[in-house]
């Protein structure tokens, strides 16, 4: 088993200001753990890594062509976006289709998380609104899968309702842990997220990827809208995005708040999950870039675009860069 070294320090000056302390999981398709940092057993909260196995039961229920949605409505409904104009407008679209309007989502509204998005959001003159949250196309999805099973629409971000019900039954199905040993709370955008091992989320995805590439229809859907729709993942200037985009779609990324971070390498047929144990978004991106070198599914030399990510500067007001968050020695 290959044993990576992934924490991360933020220097000032010449010595070391902070450490982040990371842990990871690496899964191949029949299980078996292959890499690791840390502990990889620890359990800790999925966030937004579940998404892609909380809009499967609609895929696989054959809702997405109930409603004529596409690859485009699927990708957002997988990825947390940056509230972008052509965000929102996929977003709106997939309730106008249901007949619904933005007050049925249950997520709050939320200033878009990318600049741009803000950007544009200011100079038209509007307040952020619930279809800027990150997770307005996942919440859309819950209502597509409310609607088409002939279930009621409101509630559908609760526990009890048979929306969330489906979910844990996919999350279930795919980490291969008991309903019993997954423990639920309430994410940011205010429905039912997950907690489990590192290793369940990682083997989730290898045999989400693995699946994937044995053409099992559901999987093959959301991994070819996810590949091939990386803006709607994420958005300008977006770490998944980015990746995906630097990659070609040869590593399917998903950034989880508090600095939980998966990934599937389709080439590899390998799950990755990391989680940065004080929740350190600075720390995520290089210690994921860290990890797919050592697995070779990047090169040591890494593109502009991502080379920014794996080594950033820390700048003080003035815009001096005075120190450098990078992989601890």
């Amino acid at each position: 088993m290959k044993e990576l070294r992934l924490d991360v320090a933020v220097t000032r000056g010449d010595s070391i200001e902070s450490r982040h302390r990371v842990h990871a999981a690496v899964v191949d398709a029949t299980g078996a753990l292959v890499a690791r940092a840390g502990d990889p057993e620890l359990v800790t909260h999925w966030r937004s890594c579940a998404k892609p196995f909380q809009v499967m039961p609609l895929v696989n229920a054959g809702g997405f062509d109930e409603l004529r949605w596409g690859d485009n409505e699927l990708a957002l409904a997988c990825g947390s976006h940056g509230g972008e104009p052509e965000h929102v407008a996929i977003a709106t679209s997939m309730l106008a289709t249901m007949g619904l309007e933005e007050g049925d989502l249950a997520c709050g509204a939320q200033e878009p998380i990318t600049a741009r998005g803000a950007r544009l959001l200011r100079e038209s003159g509007e307040r952020p609104s619930r279809l800027h949250n990150n997770c307005s196309g996942k919440h859309a999805a819950m209502l597509g899968r409310a609607m088409t099973a002939g279930w009621p629409t409101s509630g559908y971000e609760r526990e009890d309702h048979p929306v969330q019900q489906a979910v844990l039954e996919s999350i279930v199905n795919w980490s291969g842990t008991p309903a019993s040993s997954i423990g639920r709370a309430i994410d940011g955008c205010g429905v039912v997220e997950f907690t489990l091992s590192l290793t369940a989320m990682a083997r989730a995805y290898a045999r989400f990827g693995q699946a994937a590439e044995d053409h099992a229809s559901g999987a093959a859907r959301v991994l070819h809208a996810m590949r091939t729709r990386p803006f709607l993942i994420g958005g300008t200037d977006r770490f998944d995005t980015i990746l995906s985009e630097e990659t070609e779609g040869g590593i399917v990324a998903k950034v989880g708040a508090e600095g939980v971070h998966c990934a599937f390498l389709p080439g590899l047929n390998l799950g990755i999950a990391l989680k940065v144990e004080d929740g350190s978004q600075r720390a995520q991106y290089p210690a994921l870039l860290k990890t797919l070198q050592c697995l070779g599914a990047i090169p040591s030399e890494l593109p502009p675009r991502l080379a920014e990510l794996r080594q950033r500067p820390v700048r003080n007001t003035r815009g001096e860069t005075v120190g450098e968050v990078l992989l601890a020695s």
